[in-house]
C-alpha cells in the first residue's frame, strides 16, 4: 500500500486542479494555518490523533503536546530517534524500552516515525481526528494540475483511514493497534457537515491577504502622470509588471519564513520532550535549554517576517484591540530577554513605572513583537553593552523606550548611528554585523496594527507610544 493511494482516494469525485506547484503549496501553507488557528484553536487543546507525510505538518506546540502523531518520514529523521543516540527520545512504539530498561513514557515523544519508502509519494498529507474535528488535507495532481484536497465527509474519511490502517499493518502491526486504540479512546465523534463552510472561507480570506489585489493596482496606476515626471516606469503595463515582481518577492519571503518556522517548531517540541528526561547530565540539559531558547527566538523572528510580508500585500484593515497590561507583560518576558542578551554579553536594564494603566493592543501578537524590538535594538550592540528599557506615562499614552549603548558610547556620552541597508519594504541589513532584521517601515506597520506608534531614533534606540484604554 503506497501513500499515493491515499491521495487518489481523497481525489475521488473531485474535479482536476489547474494550479502550478508554487500556487498549490501556498494553499497548503494557508490550509495548515487555517486548520491550527481557526479549527483547532482552543484554550484547552483537544485530544486526538494526527498522521502526516512526508514530514511533520503540525507545528503548534499545544497541538503537538495534546495530539498523538504518526509521521511517514525519510529514514534520515529516524537517526535522531534511534536508541544509540541521545539527541532525541526513543520512539516508545518502536523500541518499547527506555535506556534505563523500563517502559518509556509515551508523552515524551511528540509523534511516532514511520518509514517513507522511495516509491511513496512525497506530496504533503495530513489527517487530523479529534472528537469535534475530522479532516484530511493533501496536495495532489500533475505539475500543471496541482490542487489542494480537503475531505471532511464521514464516508471519505472512513475510506482514507481504512487505507492508512492497511499501510500501518504493513509497516508495524503494533503501531496499527496503537492508532486503533487511540481512535477508540476518543469515543463518539461529532462530525460537522458544515466544516467545509468554515474551512474554505477562512482559507480564501487568508489567501486573499497574500495575493495581489485590485486595490494595489489601482493605487499604483492612479498617479501615473506624477510618477512619469520622476522617471518611474512609463506605462501601466510596466507598473503592473513591477507590482507583480514585488509580489513574487514577498511570496518567496513568506514561503521561506514558513519553511523555516515549521522544522524549528518540530525541533523545539522534540527538545522539550528530551528535557522531561531525568537521566541526562546537567551539561546536556543546559545545552538543550539553549537550543530550545534559540528555536523559540527564531520562530518568533520569522513569524514577524511572515506577518510583515503578509501585511505589506494586503489592504489596511482595522485591528481588534483589547485591554493589555503592558507593564506586567514586560516583567513576565524580561527573564527570557535577559537570557537572550546575556549570551551576547549584553545587560538588560528595566525601568517600569508603578500603577500603570492598561493599553489598547493585541496581547497574543504584541508578545513576539516586543521580543522582536528587544532583538532589533540589541543585535548590533557589542559585548559589554547595556540595553535600557523604560515604560512610563505620557499623557493619554504609555511611552516605551529602548536604547542601547556600547561601553565606548557610555564613556563618551554619545551613541553612534547604526549603519542600515534597505532590502525592500520588509527587510533591512546591517553591513557591519551581517544582521538581517525587519525594516523600519515594516516594524512601524506591524506596531500600528497593534495600536502602537513608532518613532525611530538616529542612534540605537526607538520609542513606541501605546494608547491607554479609554475606561482607564
Amino acid at each position: 500500500m503506497l501513500l499515493q493511494s491515499i491521495h487518489q482516494q481523497m481525489a475521488q469525485g473531485v474535479s482536476s486542479g489547474g494550479s502550478d506547484d508554487s500556487t498549490a503549496r501556498r494553499m497548503w501553507w494557508a490550509a495548515l494555518e487555517t486548520l491550527q488557528e481557526k479549527l483547532l484553536h482552543n484554550a484547552n487543546p483537544p485530544a486526538g490523533v494526527w498522521l502526516a507525510a512526508p514530514l511533520p505538518a503540525l507545528y503548534s506546540p499545544q497541538l503537538l503536546n495534546s495530539l498523538k502523531g504518526w509521521v511517514w518520514a525519510p529514514q534520515a529523521l529516524g537517526a535522531l530517534t534511534s536508541p544509540g543516540t541521545s539527541l532525541l527520545p526513543p520512539d516508545p512504539l518502536r523500541h518499547g524500552q527506555s535506556h534505563g530498561g523500563g517502559k518509556h513514557d509515551s508523552h515524551t515523544a511528540s509523534f511516532r516515525q514511520l518509514p517513507l519508502h522511495e516509491e511513496d509519494s512525497h506530496d504533503p498529507l495530513l489527517v487530523v481526528i479529534t472528537s469535534q474535528v475530522q479532516i484530511a488535507l493533501a496536495l495532489h495532481g500533475k505539475a500543471s494540475q496541482r490542487q489542494l484536497l480537503m475531505r471532511s465527509e464521514p464516508e471519505a474519511l472512513s475510506a482514507v483511514l481504512g487505507l492508512i490502517e492497511q499501510r500501518l499493518h504493513r509497516d508495524s502491526p503494533e503501531q496499527a493497534l496503537a492508532l486503533h486504540q487511540a481512535l477508540e479512546a476518543l469515543g463518539p465523534l461529532e462530525s460537522s457537515s458544515a466544516l467545509g463552510q468554515t474551512f474554505w472561507p477562512c482559507l480564501a480570506e487568508r489567501l486573499a491577504g497574500m495575493a495581489p489585489t485590485v486595490t494595489l493596482q489601482a493605487s499604483i496606476s492612479a498617479p501615473v502622470q506624477s510618477i512619469q515626471q520622476k522617471q518611474a516606469p512609463k506605462n501601466i503595463k510596466e507598473l503592473r509588471s513591477t507590482a507583480s515582481k514585488a509580489d513574487e518577492e514577498l511570496s518567496l519571503l513568506e514561503a521561506i519564513a514558513h519553511e523555516v518556522r515549521t522544522p524549528l517548531a518540530t525541533i523545539r517540541t522534540l527538545i522539550r520532550s528530551l528535557l522531561r528526561r531525568k537521566d541526562l547530565p546537567e551539561t546536556v540539559l543546559k545545552r538543550l535549554r539553549l537550543i530550545d531558547t534559540e528555536c523559540s527566538e527564531q520562530i518568533d523572528r520569522f513569524g514577524l517576517i511572515f506577518q510583515a510580508a503578509e501585511l505589506q500585500r494586503q489592504p489596511e484593515s482595522p485591528s481588534v484591540l483589547a485591554q493589555t497590561d503592558l507593564g506586567s507583560m514586560i516583567n513576565l518576558l524580561a527573564p527570557s530577554w535577559e537570557q537572550q542578551l546575556e549570551r551576547r554579553g549584553i545587560e538588560l536594564s528595566l525601568s517600569i513605572a508603578s500603577n500603570l494603566p492598561s493599553v489598547l493592543s493585541d496581547p497574543s501578537r504584541l508578545e513576539p513583537m516586543l521580543g522582536g524590538l528587544v532583538d532589533r535594538c540589541g543585535r548590533g550592540l557589542p559585548s559589554g553593552s547595556q540595553l535600557v528599557l523604560t515604560l512610563q506615562p505620557a499623557g493619554a499614552r504609555l511611552k516605551l523606550q529602548l536604547h542601547g549603548q556600547s561601553p565606548a558610547e557610555r564613556d563618551e556620552g554619545a551613541a553612534t548611528q547604526e549603519p542600515i541597508a534597505q532590502l525592500g519594504p520588509v527587510l533591512s541589513w546591517n553591513p557591519d554585523t551581517g544582521s538581517l532584521q525587519l525594516s523600519q517601515t515594516a516594524t512601524r506597520r506591524l506596531l500600528a496594527r497593534l495600536g502602537g506608534r513608532l518613532t525611530q531614533r538616529r542612534d540605537r534606540g526607538l520609542t513606541v507610544f501605546f494608547p491607554i484604554a479609554p475606561h482607564c
